[in-house]
């Protein structure tokens, strides 16, 4: 066998079932001769996008796959990867690379150095045979670990060049978790239950380990509050009385009372990362972290008691450790936690009612959002959104109810990101009605990509939020807007989704916007994806509190 179906049998002995690819690499054809779909986008950013959609839907359980051809390829997708790599999701690319006697010869593009920050590991497959042991290595560590994307670049006459008896004697890496040191976890049981008024804090870390079970009996025993980071959103169920919702950029009113009233906060699978999108912790708190990677901590804030391991398995050991301290039952007759979260609810909700049911046109973007979340069956939807103002008004007004029902991301913000991941996770999660928001400066990054949903038939729902502008941006570019009108859009997006295939509709008043979204689910059963431009108002106002 030659290089590339070495590779593709590699795959293919993983588990591997799609390879997002675009648009010319060796492994493309010798993985569809073992079985292994080709998924063909549009543009080698989108088809990172599919892949990181698909590892997070999947927890990591199946790792995206992506092949870009050398070059042009590379170059472009390396804002994908610079995305996962900030958000942390495991995501193997293959990269086609020059012919190792080229190598060294400018102007040709190595990805190898190119790409060594924004990934975990990167290397280059110099000869053949060694391909089973480095393709042994990026599975290890894209399974173990911090996540994280993983490149391997092949250069052109390594995918040419025979080699045989390799495949054989391959076997899959597993998953490799770890405990918290034992005496680390007492500390933190004992500190927390010592606190006045300690908060959990959640991330994605949670997620990743499949640990929402063990959170909510945790949270349940020590009878504390829970909020959650963008990444982490639907880590916990958000209709759990003792949800405050997420803290992010934008964030309810809840999250906002309890980090301002806990004495102790607990980071749950989080990195404590002051990031533009996060939520910054105020002052003189008592700090505990559980993280599975030891550069979180001290990172941002002093952390008084560290634990480094999975959290899954850490969060068994604090059962134990709070069990043992408190017993059993811990501290679950006692409501007064889970009735100060429903009335910081209900004053911060009783506020934004007005707009989340308004009738104005253009319509106000929360109708949509609150009319959407009412017309489908969140036990089996997987929404995500876009950067900017979609983002920043679903966040805190969608109540997510199972794991990975919310696909939050944002520690970089890259327009039209929200297409790809949606389309990645309908095929990691088949069963599962799947919804992008976007807005239409996010359709303008990514929007030929609809015809990828229509031609490889995955049919997701995506709702574009109109408003003709890119929403707020007169703050960054106030003479550009007043002289030239430079933040201002146009387009008709639902003639162009028609156009690329899709189900499509324009809608424009409220008693339209739920009959729009079940007539869009019945193209979806049909197998169509659908779009829905939906005409706003550029809303100005956020449920913001921490600048």
């Amino acid at each position: 066998m030659n290089g590339s179906s070495i590779i593709a049998e590699l795959l293919k002995a993983e588990g591997v079932e799609y390879l997002f690819c675009f648009p010319n690499n060796e492994i493309i054809d010798a993985g569809a001769a073992v079985g292994i779909r080709p998924i063909l986008t549009r543009t080698e950013r989108t088809l990172v996008n599919m892949a990181d959609g698909y590892s997070r839907v999947t927890n990591g359980n199946k790792i995206g796959v992506c092949a870009v051809q050398q070059g042009p390829g590379c170059e472009n997708a390396f804002a994908g990867i610079a995305q996962a790599f900030s958000d942390s999701v495991p995501i193997l690319l293959l990269p086609g690379g020059v012919p190792r006697s080229r190598i060294g010869v400018p102007p040709s593009f190595e990805a190898a150095p190119a790409y060594s920050s924004v990934t975990k590991w990167v290397a280059q497959v110099n000869f053949a045979g060694r391909a089973p042991a480095m393709l042994r290595r990026a599975f290890s560590l894209l399974r173990s670990g911090r996540p994280g994307p993983v490149m391997l670049e092949i250069p052109a006459d390594v995918m040419t060049e025979e080699y045989d008896d390799v495949v054989p004697s391959y076997k899959p890496p597993g998953r490799i978790r770890t405990l918290g040191d034992p005496r680390d976890v007492e500390s933190a049981a004992a500190a927390l239950l010592a606190a006045e008024c300690p908060l959990i804090h959640v991330g994605q870390g949670v997620l990743c380990a499949e640990a929402t079970d063990e959170l909510v009996e945790f949270a349940e025993l020590v009878q504390a509050p829970v909020v959650t980071t963008l990444a982490g959103k639907s880590a916990f169920p958000e209709n759990h009385p003792l949800d405050t919702g997420t803290a992010a950029y934008s964030g309810t009113g809840a999250s906002y009372h309890f980090l301002q009233k806990c004495d102790l906060v607990f980071g749950l699978g989080c990195s404590f990362t002051n990031a533009p999108l996060s939520t910054p912790i105020p002052g003189g708190k008592v700090m505990v972290q559980a993280t599975i990677d030891e550069s979180d901590i001290n990172k941002e804030y002093v952390i008084d008691y560290p634990i480094i391991g999975d959290a899954k398995l850490v969060l068994g050991q604090l059962i134990e450790a709070v069990k043992g301290l408190i017993g059993e039952e811990g501290r679950r007759g006692d409501t007064s936690t889970s009735d100060e979260v429903k009335a910081e609810k209900d004053q911060w909700l009783a506020k934004w009612m007005p707009k989340l049911t308004s009738n104005e046109m253009p319509l106000n973007p929360y109708r949509v959002i609150w009319d959407l979340m009412h017309a489908v069956d969140r036990t089996k939807t997987i929404i995500t959104h876009d950067s900017g103002n979609p983002r920043d008004q679903l966040v805190p007004f969608w109540e997510t109810l199972i794991p990975r029902g919310y696909i939050g991301w944002g520690k970089s913000t890259q327009l039209g990101y929200g297409l790809g991941l949606a389309m990645g996770a309908k095929l990691g999660a088949p069963e599962n009605l799947v919804i992008n928001v976007m807005g239409d400066g996010a359709f303008g990054m990514a929007g030929m990509d609809i015809e990828t949903a229509a031609r490889e038939e995955i049919p997701i729902l995506t709702i574009i939020l109109n408003n003709s502008a890119l929403g707020g941006y007169e703050q960054y570019l106030p003479v550009a807007v007043e002289r030239y009108g430079t933040k201002f859009l146009t387009g008709d997006y639902a003639k162009v989704a028609d156009g690329l295939g899709a189900y499509s509709e324009r809608v424009e008043t409220p008693d339209e916007i739920v009959p729009s979204i079940d007539r869009a689910q019945e193209a979806i059963a049909g197998g169509r994806p659908a779009l829905l431009e939906i005409i706003t108002k550029e809303e100005s106002d956020f449920s913001k509190f921490w600048r």
